[in-house]
């Protein structure tokens, strides 16, 4: 059987995949990539074949899974953001054909090899291009995703999003809106929480332990402090430095990237630390937005990211309402604050 790719061919034999075309040898390594591992349940929509797996166990599913191998999978939540990394480095290999500072884009699952048939059906329908693939049949990817040196892990398991974080993977858990905002197919647009994502939780603590006022003065007298990082600062360095690619070729106005810092502190009681915070790391947010406390699901609206990252279950539900497509980063004292449940994707 032949499958044919706008970039490549793949040919299947009785238990080997080759590839016939040395297209995958320009693919970047690693090392020089802004990897991004994306989970198969968030990046396609496979509820009913995880009920089958619930339902009637492991060999069924993969049964079921062949017997529908020529079905493709609707687009899930993570779809839009790949697709734009994929417009981003069409924009890159155009200013610099011979550069391997790409965004790299590694599809990570828990199925058994025989479920990669399907899964490369879809890639190819959708015009995806996405080479590497890790298929663990059942065990933990979290080794793997650092042997590709991975910048942000989107994943479907809560679990196992914890996991990567406590091994220092900036790392989130993607839920499905019941709407879906319509975003941009020419810019990417990632936007970010403050504390507990970019930032460390050590304010969130403070404003936990002893109110808002305590907080205000704390930041007052701690301004010129700057804060530690978060888990997703990593990953915000990592488009800073593709933008920065952009804007040395003349393209600031016009850059296919645009980060944006939403954040429920207000700008002239407890903005400025954060601000300095962010400069004195070398990154620039494009955009920064301090709401003092309102909610964050009309401005998300309004900018209408590809994703949005919060450490906060309220934020992220806010968000999800608006048709906003949100991931979970579990991480720092809002975990021990009991939050409404939500439905997974």
């Amino acid at each position: 059987m032949i499958i044919t790719h706008s970039h490549t061919k793949l040919v299947y034999g009785k238990s080997k995949l080759f590839n016939i075309n040395e297209s995958w040898l320009s693919s970047p390594k690693p090392e020089n990539a802004v990897t991004i591992a994306v989970s198969s349940r968030v990046l396609f929509r496979t509820e009913r074949e995880q009920k089958v797996f619930e339902q009637k166990g492991v060999e069924e599913y993969l049964q079921y899974q062949v017997e529908h191998e020529n079905e493709p999978f609707a687009p899930g939540p993570a779809f839009p953001f790949v697709k734009a990394l994929e417009t981003v480095n069409s924009r890159l290999r155009e200013m610099y054909p011979q550069s391997e500072e790409l965004f790299d884009i590694v599809l990570v699952t828990y199925n058994h090899a025989h479920v990669g048939i399907r899964l490369i059906n879809t890639i190819n329908h959708h015009n995806l291009f996405i080479e590497r693939f890790c298929m663990t049949g059942g065990s933990s990817p979290i080794g793997y995703l650092k042997a590709w040196h991975t910048n942000l892990y989107l994943s479907a398991d809560a679990e196992k999003v914890r996991e990567a974080l406590a091994e220092g993977i900036a790392a989130a858990t993607m839920f499905m809106p019941e709407k879906l905002t319509e975003v941009s197919e020419s810019q990417l647009r990632v936007a970010f929480d403050g504390d507990a994502v970019l930032f460390s939780d050590e304010s969130e603590r403070i404003f936990k332990a002893h109110g808002l006022d305590k907080f205000f003065e704390h930041e007052r007298e701690h301004e010129d402090t700057l804060l530690d990082h978060g888990p997703l600062k990593g990953f915000l360095e990592a488009l800073g430095k593709l933008q920065k690619k952009f804007y040395a070729k003349g393209h600031r106005l016009d850059c296919p990237i645009r980060t944006y810092l939403v954040t429920a502190r207000s700008a002239a009681s407890s903005g400025i630390r954060a601000l300095k915070t962010l400069r004195a790391w070398g990154l620039e947010i494009d955009e920064a937005l301090f709401l003092a406390g309102a909610p964050k699901g009309p401005m998300l609206e309004k900018i209408r990211p590809h994703i949005y990252f919060d450490d906060q279950m309220f934020h992220v539900e806010g968000a999800a309402e608006m048709g906003t497509v949100a991931a979970h980063v579990p991480y720092g004292i809002a975990q021990k604050q009991p939050c409404k449940k939500s439905t997974n994707a």
